[in-house]
């Protein structure tokens, strides 16, 4: 049940997003205009330490009027690998230099209206260098306990998607040698 996409129309373009507008055509042979927002990909990381806690951000979403703890992630700049953009970013945000970086997930938070890919590494370990750059990115830079993370998501304080799937997915790997499950 493959849809097909005939064309597609721009309707709005700037350097962060492009709306489109797309002709699809249903298995069933019916078209539709459906909206799509095509973006640039993102990075983050999810950084945990030798006590079992994960350092997040916690800040407010204007778009939904919401407040909650999110992993460090950003736009990849032009020419950058995905795994300096999230150290970059992590670094930033929290003013933590992470620790070596590994592939953790790539995530599509949206995948029914928009291409946005978002890639996830994972570090153990980070070095203070001093306050965040982006001081404008969270109200607070914490270390979080991992065991905390489930009833954060049942409770609403983690509502974003990336950081949600990146958080419960590194709660399934293995430990780290010296580290307790």
């Amino acid at each position: 049940m493959r849809w097909q996409v005939h064309s597609e129309e721009p309707l709005y373009t700037d350097p962060w997003l492009d709306v489109r507008v797309a002709d699809v055509e249903l298995p069933d042979g019916r078209h539709l205009d459906h909206r799509l927002i095509r973006t640039a990909p993102g990075a983050g990381a999810v950084v945990t330490d030798d006590r079992r806690r994960v350092l997040l951000i916690w800040r407010h979403r204007f778009i939904t009027d919401s407040w909650g703890w999110e992993i460090p992630i950003g736009g990849i700049e032009d020419g950058e690998e995905p795994v300096a953009a999230a150290a970059r970013e992590f670094e930033e945000e929290t003013g933590w230099r992470p620790g070596p970086l590994r592939p953790l997930l790539s995530v599509q938070p949206t995948n029914g209206i928009s291409d946005s890919v978002h890639h996830v590494f994972r570090a153990h370990g980070a070095t203070h260098i001093g306050p965040p750059t982006e001081t404008w990115e969270a109200e607070r830079v914490e270390w979080v306990p991992l065991t905390d993370i489930r009833d954060l998501v049942g409770t609403g304080g983690i509502v974003c998607g990336t950081s949600m799937a990146a958080l419960l997915y590194a709660l399934t790997e293995s430990t780290a040698p010296g580290e307790e499950r």
